[in-house]
């Protein structure tokens, strides 16, 4: 399984924040808003990844995460000239993806207690695999509407008068037929490849599932400055109180195996890491 991050877009529901950085590099409480989805990319056991950022962002993006062989995964690069919509990641992608599965996940995007997204990366085979997560605002989202026995029937983007509150979260697992899929599509009213698109060609063959989460995993959309502010608390929060850390790919890393603690000491031996509370928590870790 590969993964595209897409940390792209022009990030305006965040300006005039977005003036100075990257939406996917605005603080979230103590971390980027970046490490959150590799978090959750290197707890599925991903390390083949493909970031896709702007012309302007993707510099910022290269210092900050390097090749990503401090996290003990692979790491390339991609510039988007243009955000035309979240299927374009795949038409952008495809020489990366080439024959393998690949998951899609959106920068601004934060999971935690999210165990159904390693389980689903690990089950893996073929066609698409997509999340239903409860919300009480649906008409936000890409909201799936199901048939009386619970089979997934469409998926509608923002919906008017949803019939269901099940919104897709922004991860997306799909076999390389993806890439076609979305080569095909036609842009929307609003002049993009539209990824419900995508998941409705899935539907239509019969091969795409969705999964409905159950009570206690966290999905935060942090593309907003409330939803932003919201992210910041509710990670603050867990922190101090169970003294873990949510979206620290360091730790993700040691515990899938690829990195060590030898490896990880030498980072704070050379200075990669410099003292901090951030180095404090990972020095526990392999105390």
């Amino acid at each position: 399984m590969k993964s595209i991050v897409l940390a792209g877009g022009a990030g305006t529901r965040l300006w005039p924040l977005s003036l100075v950085t990257s939406k996917q590099l605005q603080p979230v409480y103590d971390k980027p808003m970046i490490y959150y989805p590799l978090t959750t990319l290197i707890e599925s056991g991903i390390r083949d990844i493909l970031l896709i950022s702007t012309p302007v962002d993707t510099p910022s993006f290269q210092k900050l995460l390097g090749d990503g062989s401090r996290f003990g995964i692979r790491l390339s690069y991609c510039v988007q000239q243009k955000p035309e919509g979240l299927a374009q990641a795949f038409t952008l992608g495809d020489r990366f993806i080439g024959q393998d599965n690949v998951c899609l996940i959106l920068g601004d995007n934060l999971f935690s207690g999210f165990t159904e997204i390693p389980s689903a990366c690990q089950r893996f085979t073929s066609g698409g695999t997509v999340f239903g997560y409860e919300v009480s605002n649906p008409q936000r989202y890409a909201v799936v509407n199901f048939d009386p026995a619970g089979k997934p029937l469409e998926i509608i983007e923002k919906p008017t008068h949803p019939k269901s509150n099940y919104a897709v979260p922004g991860i997306y697992f799909f076999d390389s037929d993806v890439v076609p899929i979305a080569r095909a599509q036609v842009p929307s009213a609003r002049g993009e490849l539209e990824i419900t698109g995508v998941m409705n060609e899935y539907l239509r063959r019969g091969t795409l599932q969705v999964l409905k989460v159950g009570r206690g995993a966290a999905w935060l959309d942090s593309g907003t400055t409330s939803s932003l502010q919201e992210a910041s608390a509710y990670v603050q929060t867990i922190e101090q109180r169970q003294g873990i850390k949510i979206g620290c790919p360091e730790e993700a890393a040691l515990k899938q195996g690829f990195l060590t603690p030898i490896q990880l000491k030498r980072q704070f031996d050379d200075g990669t890491i410099p003292s901090c509370e951030y180095r404090s928590y990972l020095e526990r870790l392999v105390a």
